[in-house]
Protein backbone atom coordinates (compact mmCIF):
# COMPACT_ATOMS: atom_id res chain seq x y z
CA UNK A 1 0.00 0.00 0.00
CA UNK A 2 1.37 3.19 -0.90
CA UNK A 3 2.08 5.13 2.26
CA UNK A 4 1.54 8.97 0.92
CA UNK A 5 -2.06 7.92 0.39
CA UNK A 6 -2.88 6.90 4.03
CA UNK A 7 -1.04 10.02 4.56
CA UNK A 8 -3.62 12.22 2.65
CA UNK A 9 -6.65 10.29 4.31
CA UNK A 10 -4.74 11.06 7.45
CA UNK A 11 -4.84 14.79 6.64
CA UNK A 12 -8.49 15.11 6.72
CA UNK A 13 -8.34 13.74 10.44
CA UNK A 14 -6.49 11.98 13.29
CA UNK A 15 -8.37 8.05 13.00
CA UNK A 16 -8.32 4.88 14.54
CA UNK A 17 -6.71 2.05 12.21
CA UNK A 18 -10.30 0.76 11.51
CA UNK A 19 -11.59 4.16 10.87
CA UNK A 20 -9.36 4.59 8.22
CA UNK A 21 -9.34 1.68 6.31
CA UNK A 22 -13.15 2.31 6.26
CA UNK A 23 -12.83 5.72 5.03
CA UNK A 24 -10.31 4.26 2.14
CA UNK A 25 -13.34 1.40 1.03
CA UNK A 26 -15.66 4.60 0.72
CA UNK A 27 -13.23 6.27 -1.04
CA UNK A 28 -12.02 3.03 -3.47
CA UNK A 29 -15.73 1.47 -3.84
CA UNK A 30 -14.90 -1.86 -5.12
CA UNK A 31 -11.29 -1.46 -5.61
CA UNK A 32 -11.00 -0.82 -1.89
CA UNK A 33 -12.47 -4.63 -1.02
CA UNK A 34 -8.82 -5.73 -2.24
CA UNK A 35 -7.04 -3.99 0.68
CA UNK A 36 -5.95 -5.79 3.80
CA UNK A 37 -7.37 -4.69 6.96
CA UNK A 38 -3.03 -5.38 8.06
CA UNK A 39 -2.15 -3.25 4.88
CA UNK A 40 -3.03 -0.62 6.90
CA UNK A 41 -1.72 -1.55 10.32
CA UNK A 42 1.55 -2.23 8.50
CA UNK A 43 1.54 0.85 6.51
CA UNK A 44 0.49 2.79 9.36
CA UNK A 45 3.90 1.20 11.81
CA UNK A 46 5.85 1.91 9.19
CA UNK A 47 4.20 5.79 9.31
CA UNK A 48 4.94 6.43 12.66
CA UNK A 49 8.68 4.79 12.78
CA UNK A 50 9.54 7.29 10.15
CA UNK A 51 8.00 10.45 12.43
CA UNK A 52 5.44 10.80 9.45
CA UNK A 53 2.29 9.99 12.16
CA UNK A 54 2.21 9.81 15.91
CA UNK A 55 0.13 7.88 17.90
CA UNK A 56 -2.13 8.99 20.68
CA UNK A 57 -3.75 6.25 23.08
CA UNK A 58 -7.20 7.46 24.09
CA UNK A 59 -9.14 5.48 26.56
CA UNK A 60 -12.70 4.65 25.04
CA UNK A 61 -15.39 2.92 26.84
CA UNK A 62 -16.77 -0.05 24.70
CA UNK A 63 -18.45 -1.77 27.47
CA UNK A 64 -17.88 -3.57 30.66
CA UNK A 65 -14.17 -2.84 30.63
CA UNK A 66 -12.06 0.67 29.26
CA UNK A 67 -9.55 -0.28 27.25
CA UNK A 68 -7.18 1.98 25.33
CA UNK A 69 -7.39 2.69 21.52
CA UNK A 70 -4.74 4.22 18.94
CA UNK A 71 -5.40 7.20 16.85
CA UNK A 72 -2.91 8.35 14.09
CA UNK A 73 -1.95 11.61 14.18
CA UNK A 74 -0.35 13.21 11.25
CA UNK A 75 3.38 14.70 12.33
CA UNK A 76 4.29 18.11 10.70
CA UNK A 77 6.79 15.99 8.95
CA UNK A 78 3.55 13.80 7.28
CA UNK A 79 1.94 17.08 6.31
CA UNK A 80 5.15 18.01 5.07
CA UNK A 81 5.08 15.34 2.63
CA UNK A 82 1.25 14.57 1.97
CA UNK A 83 2.11 18.38 0.62
CA UNK A 84 5.51 17.37 -1.88
CA UNK A 85 3.24 14.45 -2.74
CA UNK A 86 0.35 16.23 -4.36
CA UNK A 87 2.81 18.61 -6.15
CA UNK A 88 4.84 16.10 -7.02
CA UNK A 89 3.81 15.45 -11.20
CA UNK A 90 3.97 11.91 -11.97
CA UNK A 91 2.62 9.10 -14.84
CA UNK A 92 3.98 5.52 -14.66
CA UNK A 93 7.48 5.68 -16.47
CA UNK A 94 7.12 3.59 -19.96
CA UNK A 95 9.63 1.21 -19.59
CA UNK A 96 9.25 -2.45 -20.77
CA UNK A 97 6.82 -4.69 -18.84
CA UNK A 98 7.82 -8.25 -18.11
CA UNK A 99 5.46 -9.59 -20.99
CA UNK A 100 6.89 -6.78 -23.30
CA UNK A 101 10.10 -8.64 -22.78
CA UNK A 102 8.65 -12.44 -22.30
CA UNK A 103 6.93 -11.60 -25.86
CA UNK A 104 10.70 -10.52 -27.27
CA UNK A 105 12.17 -12.99 -26.31
CA UNK A 106 10.28 -16.28 -26.88
CA UNK A 107 10.23 -15.05 -30.59
CA UNK A 108 13.63 -14.45 -30.83
CA UNK A 109 14.66 -17.68 -29.39
CA UNK A 110 12.04 -19.20 -30.92
CA UNK A 111 11.02 -21.18 -28.08
CA UNK A 112 7.27 -19.88 -28.57
CA UNK A 113 4.67 -18.50 -31.16
CA UNK A 114 4.67 -14.80 -30.50
CA UNK A 115 1.02 -14.88 -31.29
CA UNK A 116 0.36 -17.72 -28.94
CA UNK A 117 1.67 -15.53 -26.37
CA UNK A 118 -0.47 -12.22 -27.65
CA UNK A 119 -3.24 -14.78 -27.33
CA UNK A 120 -3.12 -15.57 -23.95
CA UNK A 121 -2.60 -12.35 -22.88
CA UNK A 122 -5.38 -10.56 -24.55
CA UNK A 123 -7.78 -13.16 -22.86
CA UNK A 124 -6.61 -12.15 -19.32
CA UNK A 125 -6.79 -8.06 -20.61
CA UNK A 126 -10.12 -9.12 -21.68
CA UNK A 127 -10.69 -10.67 -18.32
CA UNK A 128 -9.42 -7.94 -16.74
CA UNK A 129 -11.21 -5.29 -18.56
CA UNK A 130 -15.17 -7.14 -18.12
CA UNK A 131 -14.28 -7.47 -14.55
CA UNK A 132 -13.05 -3.37 -14.56
CA UNK A 133 -16.57 -2.96 -16.56
CA UNK A 134 -18.71 -4.79 -14.04
CA UNK A 135 -17.17 -2.98 -11.03
CA UNK A 136 -17.99 0.13 -12.70
CA UNK A 137 -21.15 -0.31 -13.32
CA UNK A 138 -21.92 -1.05 -9.56
CA UNK A 139 -20.58 2.21 -8.06
CA UNK A 140 -22.43 5.64 -8.61
CA UNK A 141 -21.78 7.45 -11.61
CA UNK A 142 -19.59 10.42 -10.83
CA UNK A 143 -17.67 8.89 -7.66
CA UNK A 144 -13.98 8.56 -7.12
CA UNK A 145 -14.49 4.86 -7.88
CA UNK A 146 -15.97 5.41 -11.00
CA UNK A 147 -13.28 7.69 -12.23
CA UNK A 148 -10.47 5.17 -11.04
CA UNK A 149 -12.49 2.05 -12.32
CA UNK A 150 -12.60 4.07 -15.84
CA UNK A 151 -9.10 4.80 -15.96
CA UNK A 152 -8.26 1.15 -15.11
CA UNK A 153 -10.26 0.25 -18.14
CA UNK A 154 -8.73 2.68 -20.77
CA UNK A 155 -5.39 1.70 -19.55
CA UNK A 156 -6.71 -2.05 -20.33
CA UNK A 157 -7.77 -1.01 -23.83
CA UNK A 158 -4.59 0.39 -24.60
CA UNK A 159 -2.99 -2.13 -24.17
CA UNK A 160 -5.32 -4.57 -26.13
CA UNK A 161 -4.70 -2.31 -29.02
CA UNK A 162 -1.03 -2.99 -28.63
CA UNK A 163 -1.49 -6.38 -28.97
CA UNK A 164 -3.60 -5.83 -31.67
CA UNK A 165 -0.61 -3.92 -33.29
CA UNK A 166 1.64 -6.83 -32.26
CA UNK A 167 -0.59 -9.87 -33.81
CA UNK A 168 -0.64 -7.55 -37.13
CA UNK A 169 3.53 -7.24 -36.91
CA UNK A 170 4.12 -10.80 -36.70
CA UNK A 171 1.13 -11.94 -39.06
CA UNK A 172 2.83 -9.60 -41.85
CA UNK A 173 6.62 -11.08 -40.78
CA UNK A 174 5.21 -14.61 -41.42
CA UNK A 175 3.75 -13.44 -44.98
CA UNK A 176 7.14 -11.97 -46.06
CA UNK A 177 8.98 -15.41 -45.53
Amino acid sequence: MQQEVVLAMLAKEPSQGYQLRARMNDALGPLGEALNAGQVYVTLGRLEKAGLVAVEETPESTGPADRDRKVYVLTAAGQQRVAEWLAEVSWPKPDLAEFHLKLIAAAAAGLADPIGIIDAQRRELLRRLRDAQRAEMAVPDGSDAALLLEGIALRLQADLRWLEACEANWTIRRRKR
